[in-house]
């Protein structure tokens, strides 16, 4: 499940790790002392789901997700709140079942982080649906040698959105948050550079501007609350005032840079997954970065629409608030 902060436990050698991992994954002796065997456990066991037939461990994926909503108490509560603040028209039963089928996505999003980081290219296209003319104007786009923002969300599908996109369009750049424990650090670059060249800090801003100026992609999910630091307050659903970065103009104004929404979402009954990607933002940036921000969010709620259990609703999107004294949304949770 997503988290609001780090995880934390490596200490040193996880601080001195992370400068260097985004283009070079490698192990490191610490890796293996006691306190990691559960990590490198859990990382074979679901390698080794994986390996099974796809709906049969999708079906599993499902239960337990299902399970861990009753284990994780204060995420469902969280993700109902995040339910009834994006979607206030909807009813107590109608809350409670999307919350339902949330977790049921997390935990097939497990096996799916999984298949886009080991399974092996053939296998993974005969799962992948892409609109012929829609692959032919981004190729097209990433010939061209622009700096291409893929403006995203966080889907639970975003791991395979990534690994589908660097296969068929164009390796490029992820943009993330490392983690502190070393071993997840070394996998998640690992996995993630399978199909992509490699990871920037999300704090780091050069590296990302630099990757825009040599004609890469790079991936830019700005829908989470980063804090009252470089955002801006505009509606996202039904909440006029959630805090938004405003990266997305800010990457864009870089020499001969666009802005392409492209995101993945799983289709029913275990047909695999539909690449979307969506024609360049014509006049972006404009003059206003709230006005951009505002942008944005309306176009990753039309993205959300398209599969509303599929996107991470247990972070807490809505914690940010435009007066500090203001009690959180979240205040008895």
């Amino acid at each position: 499940m997503a988290e609001d902060t780090q995880n934390k436990g490596s200490g040193a050698a996880g601080s001195s790790y992370h400068s260097k991992a985004q283009e070079h994954p490698h192990l490191i002796w610490q890796m293996f002392l006691p306190q990691y065997w559960k990590d490198w456990f859990l990382m074979l066991l679901v390698r080794f789901i994986i390996l099974f037939p796809y709906p049969l461990f999708m079906k599993f994926g499902r239960m337990l997700g299902i399970l861990c909503m009753h284990i994780l108490k204060r995420r469902k509560k969280i993700t109902e709140q995040n339910f009834r603040l994006a979607l206030p028209e909807l009813s107590d039963a109608e809350v409670a079942e999307l919350t339902r089928e949330h977790f049921a996505n997390c935990g097939m999003g497990i096996f799916e982080t999984a298949m886009a980081w080991y399974w092996p290219e053939k296998r993974l296209k005969k799962l992948v649906h892409i609109d012929p003319d829609q692959e032919k104007k981004a190729q097209e786009i990433a010939k061209s040698g622009k700096g291409i923002v893929v403006l995203t969300c966080h889907f639970v599908t975003l791991e395979l959105m990534a690994r589908i996109y660097g296969s068929y369009i164009k390796k490029g750049v992820g943009v993330y948050r490392p983690n502190d424990n070393i071993v997840i650090e070394y996998l998640q670059v690992k996995g993630r550079t399978r199909s992509n060249l490699y990871l920037v800090d999300r704090r780091k801003i050069k590296p990302i501007i630099k990757a825009l100026m040599q004609g890469l992609p790079i991936w830019y999910a700005p829908d989470q609350d980063y804090g009252r630091r470089a955002a801006v307050f505009v509606p996202f659903f039904g909440v006029k005032d959630a805090a938004t970065v405003t990266g997305t103009s800010g990457f864009a104004r870089v020499k001969n840079t666009v802005v392409q929404p492209s995101y993945t979402i799983r289709l029913p009954d275990y047909q695999g997954y539909k690449l979307v990607i969506d024609d360049i933002l014509e006049d972006f940036p404009g003059g206003d970065e709230t006005a951009d921000a505002a942008r944005c969010n309306k176009i990753i709620e039309g993205m959300i629409k398209q599969a509303l259990p599929q996107y991470m609703w247990v972070h807490r999107r809505f914690k940010t608030t435009p007066n500090p004294e203001d009690p959180s949304r979240y205040h008895d949770i």
